[in-house]
C-alpha cells in the first residue's frame, strides 16, 4: 500500500483528504504542521508528500527545503496544496522544486488523478534508473536550442503543463507553445513524452558527472 504524508494545519481539509486517500486504498500520514510534517518525512519515508503552504511553525516552503537537503527525500513526489493564487507564489514553489501544485479547494478527483501522474511518474525514473538533476537548464544546452526553450524543456521534462511553465517562467502561454513546437523540431520528436525523456537522459546525474 502506497504511503502518503498529508502536511496540512486545517482539520477537517486534512480528515477530508486522509479519507479519500484510505478510500482509494493509500496509507496517509498526518502532521498538522511543518515542523512535524518533517520528522515524519524522515521517520516513515513516504511515497509522495502532499503539503499545504501556509502553515504555523514551519510552511510548506520551508517543509520542501528541509526535505531537499536530505538525499534520502528530496526525490519524494511533492505536491503544494495552496489557497494561494498569485503567480509570484506558485512560481516560488516550482523553482524550489515541487514536483506539482493545487489550488485549494480541489476536487476529489483531480486530487486523485495528480496522485496517480506523480506516482506513476516516480516508477517510470525508477525503472529506467534515472536519476535527474532538475537544478539547472544548463546540460540541456548541448541539444542546440535556445536558452529560453532550454527552460521550457527542464520544466517539461518535470511533467509541466503550458499553462504551468508560462506561470513558473513569467511568459504567456503562447509564447511556451512557440518554445514547444522549437523544441520537437530540434529534437527531432513529436510528443512530450519522447522529448521528456531526451531531456531525462542529459539531466541524468551519472551522465552529466562524466560529461
Amino acid at each position: 500500500m502506497r504511503k502518503i504524508l498529508v502536511i496540512e494545519d486545517e482539520p477537517e481539509m486534512r480528515r477530508n483528504i486522509t479519507a479519500l486517500l484510505r478510500y482509494h486504498e493509500y496509507e496517509p500520514i498526518e502532521a498538522e504542521n511543518g515542523r512535524k510534517g518533517v520528522e515524519l518525512a524522515r521517520r516513515e519515508k513516504p511515497d509522495l508528500i502532499l503539503c499545504d503552504v501556509m502553515m504555523p511553525e514551519l510552511d510548506g516552503y520551508g517543509v520542501l527545503q528541509a526535505l531537499q537537503q536530505d538525499a534520502g527525500l528530496a526525490l519524494i513526489p511533492f505536491v503544494f496544496l495552496t489557497a494561494k493564487g498569485d503567480k509570484d507564489n506558485l512560481r516560488s514553489g516550482m523553482n524550489l522544486g515541487a514536483d506539482d501544485y493545487l489550488t485549494k479547494p480541489v476536487a476529489n478527483a483531480d486530487l486523485v488523478r495528480a496522485i496517480e501522474a506523480r506516482l506513476r511518474r516516480s516508477q517510470q525514473h525508477a525503472r529506467r534508473e534515472f536519476k535527474p538533476d532538475f537544478s539547472s537548464a544548463q546540460p540541456l544546452l548541448k541539444l542546440g536550442l535556445t536558452p529560453r526553450a532550454t527552460e521550457t524543456l527542464l520544466w517539461l521534462s518535470q511533467g509541466k503543463t503550458n499553462p504551468d511553465i508560462a506561470t513558473i517562467l513569467g511568459i504567456t502561454e503562447s509564447t511556451v507553445k512557440k518554445h514547444v513546437q522549437e523544441i520537437f523540431e530540434k529534437l527531432g520528436v513529436e510528443t512530450r513524452g519522447a522529448a521528456a525523456v531526451r531531456a531525462l537522459e542529459v539531466l541524468n546525474s551519472g551522465e552529466s558527472s562524466t560529461s
